[in-house]
């Protein structure tokens, strides 16, 4: 599905694929909105949210990669490292640096809307990656349906554990959209599936070390606890397994004492833990395509293009979610065992 050798793309190709995937002409009423004066083309600046995750580092890598595939013109990327003001900070440098388009990842979702809102004013149009902003005018947001991760989370521990026991959820920070998401269905859904498994939803701001001390608490006072669902492989991981390691409960799924785990991200360490035993499920998050997209539409709104709900011709759907603001909701498979070794999956793409 998600070929690396299927990412690199000409020029005339992207125009073309750009073109199928529900973009008016460029004379249509929404396009001077949108493109306005840069759409000549013009300096693409880019700001990374964080290096403390594998999944991050993984994207942060595929950028530079598809920037010269695509023929981006890219500044040098900027680091917000999960602070919104430093993000503010970035993007102005950026802007004074000549970027005519901005890419961002935006952790705290509710902070940003002023500076998208100056950034419309100055006519520089803004994709966001992974995140949607709660407030703030963008020209695309490139992601996955968050919602849909939470669900598929709750419905694998649901069938594992029969529709018994205790569950230990590591929450992301719900100051982001992400986290909310996936907090909101996972609750939903376990509350109208499987009301006799218990939750404890652990908020840990996206850090391994406050998910770890959670679960060390947790375990201590319910013992019997036998699923967790890790909302960020990328930073919970790890700590994770370090700490069931040590209380020797990283066994086999055989073993009565085995914990069902299934996580959010992709990252390849998730896969060889599928591979292991240690884990049993992950949803891919597509950094390759969140990397590939995301330049894309930068490069489309400095080009006069604009886009419409619907379908695209590369597996996603564009969405309405609400004042016309439009994300591309990017396919987020559900990997296990029996699809862990498929070779489109970009976690197996990546050494």
């Amino acid at each position: 599905m998600r070929s690396s050798a299927t990412i690199g793309v000409a020029l005339s190709a992207l125009t073309l694929t750009l073109a199928a995937c529900g973009s008016s002409t460029p004379s249509s009423p929404s396009a001077s909105a949108q493109g306005g004066s840069a759409a000549a083309g013009g300096k693409i600046g880019i700001d990374f949210p964080r290096t403390d995750s594998d999944f991050w580092n993984s994207y942060n890598k595929y950028v530079p990669k598809l920037a010269g595939e695509l023929g981006v013109d890219l500044m040098p990327p900027t680091n917000s490292q999960n602070d919104v003001a430093k993000l503010v900070s970035n993007t102005q440098a950026l802007v004074s640096q000549g970027a005519k388009a901005i890419v961002m990842a935006p952790q705290d979702t509710g902070a940003i809307a002023t500076t998208l809102d100056q950034l419309a004013g100055k006519n520089i149009p803004v994709v966001t990656v992974d995140t949607r902003p709660d407030k703030g005018k963008t020209f695309m947001v490139v992601r996955a349906d968050n919602r849909a991760y939470g669900e598929k989370a709750c419905e694998f521990l649901g069938e594992q554990l029969k529709g018994k026991g205790k569950v230990v959820e590591f929450q992301g920070s719900l100051s982001s959209v992400n986290g909310r998401d996936r907090s909101e269905a996972f609750a939903e859904c376990m509350k109208a599936n499987y009301p006799g498994i218990t939750v404890f939803a652990e908020p840990t701001e996206w850090e391994g070390t406050k998910a770890s001390a959670a679960l060390q608490t947790r375990l201590t006072q319910h013992p019997d606890i036998n699923g967790i669902y890790m909302q960020a492989g990328g930073v919970f991981l790890a700590p994770t397994l370090q700490l069931l390691k040590s209380k020797n409960l990283l066994v086999p799924p055989t073993d009565p004492k085995h914990i069902f785990i299934i996580s959010n991200d992709g990252i390849p360490q998730e896969f060889q833990a599928i591979r292991d035993g240690q884990i049993d499920a992950t949803v891919s998050q597509p950094a390759d395509l969140y990397a590939k997209w995301a330049l894309s539409y930068a490069k489309a709104a400095l080009e006069g293009k604009t886009f419409a709900p619907g379908k695209t011709d590369h597996d996603s759907t564009i969405v309405d979610v609400g004042g016309g603001r439009l994300e591309d909701q990017l396919p987020a498979p559900l990997v296990t065992k029996e699809n862990v070794d498929d070779p489109n999956l970009w976690g197996n793409q990546v050494g």
